[in-house]
């Protein structure tokens, strides 16, 4: 395959040729080979698939939120060519059997997948022998699936994680910093009041403490906090922020109501721009979804009832293109967040960038091509989104290896695959 004069992130227009399912050449003029199919790409920009390295697609165990088909066509539409499924299943992804059934369902899978372990006071550390993404999401705090853990709990499993040269991903929220007072409250704001933002820097301080005095690497999963982000970099971790922490603060929550209930909360606005700060000046390492879809029955309840989570693993790029477009972000800097960024960090040598020899995990997108964002357009089970009515940049087509895996509103085959998987070619 061919695609003909399409525009990089650093603003270079190039022809890409792609032979079995790798970038074979990039350069200012090729020409088409014998029976090549070629895709014009003039006026369109060409972008490394989003690696998403934080989503929940629920299976097994609760599959009328999420299924791995319905995730993943999610994420294809979206410009995610991979996701890192969390252990926080049931049952949790903490035991040598427990991955192999979830790699199974992962089969269903669109587009490539990595498959993270938990940690739970029954968890079998010879999960560490399976081709894990990474050790975690750890919750220093519960959350969905009850999997919080206690201190020493988690230093045997980064001791466990070191030895293995595994890196973990780290919930970072200290339950004795929540704010017992905010229970008297029936507001939707009330639960931003509960789990405050000191709970955050308190735990991100402590995970970070103990992984320097392991020499761990410690990853810490949707920091919310301009705080929790500087103690991390400081400390020489690395850390993500949501969409949701980037895009939406406590002044959404009179409209989301329940709906922006996710862990950790949104925070006020002040706080939110710092973040946004930070992503964009190079401070933070990655843009990860935390894509938690809950059904619209289990959210329409009160504040304390209500699950916690949102879905966005397919309007993350979109959103963040729609910044570029606007010139509030870099498209170099969206395509490092979004990719390369990931792939370095987490050591995945074929992925993240447009380079001879990468897997071409490939998404084209018109840049000035603006959609209103609707729940009705996307693709997950749950059938809402937080970010309803705002604006985004879709793909027009999004490829795996290769292969298209999503044009147009149409979907391609399942060709998804563990990038962990020892055996692949």
């Amino acid at each position: 395959m061919l695609i003909e004069t399409a525009t990089l992130a650093d603003g270079r227009v190039r022809d890409v040729r792609v032979t079995d399912g790798r970038i074979e050449t990039i350069d200012s003029s090729l020409s088409p080979q014998a029976d090549e199919t070629v895709r014009n790409g003039e006026g369109k920009l060409l972008l490394p698939g989003m690696i998403d390295t934080h989503v929940h697609f629920r299976e097994p165990g609760a599959s009328h939120k999420e299924t791995w088909t319905t995730g993943s066509k999610s994420a294809a539409a979206g410009g995610v060519t991979t996701v890192v499924d969390q252990p926080n299943t049931d049952p949790p992804t903490t035991t040598p059997q427990a991955f192999e059934e979830k790699r199974e369902l992962a089969q269903a899978s669109y587009v490539d997948f990595g498959l993270n372990g938990g940690v739970t006071p029954d968890w079998s550390p010879a999960l560490l022998e399976e081709p894990l993404f990474a050790l975690g999401e750890v919750f220093l705090a519960d959350s969905t699936g009850n999997m919080g853990i206690d201190t020493d709990l988690f230093e045997t499993a980064l001791q466990a994680a070191t030895e293995h040269d595994i890196t973990v991903t780290v919930h970072a929220e200290d339950a004795t910093q929540f704010e017992a007072s905010a229970r008297e409250r029936s507001d939707a704001d009330a639960w931003s009041a509960y789990r405050t933002p000191d709970a955050e820097i308190a735990a991100v301080e402590h995970a970070c403490d103990i992984g320097t005095a392991l020499d761990t690497q410690v990853h810490i999963a949707h920091t919310s906090t301009p705080a929790g982000i500087d103690r991390a970099t400081a400390a020489g971790m690395t850390c993500e922020v949501t969409p949701h922490h980037l895009f939406l603060s406590r002044n959404d929550l009179d409209e989301l109501g329940t709906f922006g209930r996710m862990n950790p909360p949104l925070r006020s606005e002040d706080r939110r721009q710092a973040v946004y700060d930070r992503v964009a000046d190079g401070t933070v390492d990655l843009i990860a979804t935390d894509h938690a879809p809950h059904t619209r029955a289990e959210k329409e309840t009160s504040i304390w009832d209500a699950p916690s989570g949102v879905p966005g693993v397919e309007t993350a790029l979109p959103l963040l293109l729609e910044e570029a477009r606007a010139g509030r972000l870099g498209y170099e800097r969206v395509r490092d967040l979004t990719a390369t960024n990931p792939a370095r960090l987490f050591e995945l040598p074929r992925k993240g960038r447009i380079e001879a020899g990468r897997d071409a995990d490939l998404v084209l997108v018109d840049p000035d091509e603006t959609q209103e964002i609707t729940a009705d357009r996307l693709h997950s089970n749950c059938e809402w989104t937080p970010f309803e009515g705002r604006r985004g940049v879709f793909p027009e087509w999004t490829m795996v290896r290769g292969r298209i895996v999503y044009e147009n509103g149409d979907f391609g085959a399942r060709v998804g695959r563990n990038v962990r998987d020892r055996t692949a070619p």
